[in-house]
């Protein structure tokens, strides 16, 4: 049987079962969400060894990154579920006498999660874990850039679920083409923003509702009352985990002219420190990840080669190596605003870096370009902390951190346009899922919405009564 025929057959089977899973009792859920649990836990070295083989991603990185995070959602979504389920009752008004109303979450249906390389294991898991929980069937297109963690997730789905409640299907752009074309109830798609435009465009045919994580240029503000060491240990650690190849990773750095100096001093100090046992050699350490392919090692050279020649100093690092996909931690100053490394996400160690005197220039900078994912200010004031928390717009914001906000389970996670639609983990990712249904109910007999019924010359006063008593509402 053709790929296309399974798709389609497997679509058709889960919009079958799907109409079944509303009816079934929640506890179901629970023990498909225990069952996943289970599996991630007894198989840890399984995945380890497949993230490492698909760009060397250190052990104790995967256990932080991939496992951890998977691990902390299903147990919050096994923890609440009884509550995220329970209808949950909504406040009367006077003109609404006799009714009661409450939200329901049902199911959405048969959905689907294209998943990226970067975090290959946890940001496919962590979307199928509030699928789950919200009663729905799932298939799942993982990422062709990253084929070992892609056939460990196939392997991990066919041993747990039947094929009509979740399914895994590899392959490369024509297979996520084929997906696409099918009417979905809902669409979770973690990419880039050029690729999100065509998931959007092709979620239209079919008014299929999407939760879209992004990305784009994450700024990291570092004003004059920062701790210094603190700020520059927690800014390496978030942009070179995983390589710099992550959503959220710092992508470039706004620092206040008069700490430039010391900063830079302690910022490369805390680079080598965690990723080079206190050397510059990178490119031996075994905390250092790798590139995930040849194609994106060309792309970050090309940034790099294109901010040189329009007259950017390297001011560290630059060492590059395409047989073993190996690029150094870099900084990169005084690039020109036209060079490509000013507007394009960078996605790899690279880091630019500039000086500003006011938060009105940080301001102006940040709001000049698409919104971006994530926010980081380093600050000790509380005045400038709330002046970028009022006047720019971030899907996320972490205020003397970085990265932990993405995994914070009680945090909605999204952007905003470029940077994304839709939010994401715990309650947020499990009412991502599901169809909020308001239900009224009414009483039998007298209700006050009959005063209000045709033939209306009767029913005139009780309709400048419904009227008045909506005016004289305390606001």
């Amino acid at each position: 049987m053709e790929k296309t025929d399974q798709i389609q057959e497997t679509f058709d089977k889960q919009q079958k079962t799907s109409a079944k899973l509303r009816a079934e009792k929640i506890k179901k859920r629970r023990e498909r969400l225990n069952k996943l649990r289970k599996w991630i836990l007894d198989n840890r070295e399984l995945i380890g060894k497949a993230v490492y083989h698909d760009f060397k991603k250190p052990l104790e990185e995967t256990d932080v990154t991939e496992i951890g995070p998977c691990l902390l959602e299903v147990n919050h979504a096994m923890k609440y579920l009884n509550k995220w389920t329970a209808p949950e009752m909504v406040k009367g008004h006077i003109s609404y006498l006799g009714t009661t109303g409450y939200v329901y979450c049902e199911p959405k249906g048969v959905c689907l999660i294209i998943s990226p390389w970067n975090y290959p294991f946890s940001l496919a898991v962590g979307p199928l874990i509030s699928a789950i929980a919200a009663g729905n069937t799932v298939i799942m297109k993982p990422s062709e850039l990253t084929p070992n963690t892609s056939s460990l997730l196939n392997s991990m789905i066919k041993e747990l679920f039947p094929g009509d409640e979740v399914a895994v299907f590899e392959g490369g752009v024509e297979v996520s083409q084929e997906l696409l074309a099918l009417p979905f109830d809902h669409i979770f798609f973690t990419g880039s923003t050029a690729v999100g435009k065509i998931v959007m465009e092709a979620a239209a045919k079919n008014l299929s509702s999407v939760t879209l994580e992004l990305g784009g240029k994450s700024p990291v503000i570092v004003d004059e009352t920062a701790s210094i060491r603190d700020a520059a240990n927690r800014i390496a650690w978030g942009k070179l985990v995983n390589n710099g190849q992550t959503c959220v990773a710092p992508d470039y750095l706004l620092v206040h002219e008069s700490i430039k100096e010391p900063f830079l001093k302690s910022f490369k100090f805390a680079m080598e420190k965690q990723f080079a046992n206190g050397t510059q050699d990178f490119k031996n350490s075994d905390s250092y990840a790798r590139i995930v392919n040849e194609k994106h090692h060309g792309r970050l050279s090309a940034l790099l080669d294109d901010a040189i020649s329009k007259g950017a100093d390297i001011s560290y690092g630059g060492e590059k190596d395409a047989t073993e996909k190996y690029l150094a931690p870099s900084i990169v100053e005084n690039y020109s605003s036209d060079a490509d490394i000013a507007t394009e996400e960078i996605f790899g160690p690279v880091l630019t870096l500039e000086t500003y005197s006011s938060l009105d220039e940080v301001v102006d900078k940040i709001n000049g370009q698409e919104k971006p994912l994530s926010m980081y200010i380093f600050s000790k004031k509380q005045q400038n902390i709330q002046k970028l928390l009022q006047e720019v717009s971030a899907g996320s914001v972490a205020i003397n951190e970085t990265l932990l906000q993405f995994a914070h389970p009680y945090l909605p996670f999204g952007g905003v346009n470029h940077s994304g639609i839709g939010k994401s983990h715990g309650k947020y990712g499990f009412m991502e899922f599901s169809n909020q249904k308001s239900i009224l109910k009414q009483r039998s007999g007298l209700t006050s919405a009959a005063a209000l019924m045709p033939p209306y010359p009767k029913a005139r006063k009780y309709v400048d009564l419904f009227v008045n008593t909506i005016l004289k509402w305390k606001l």
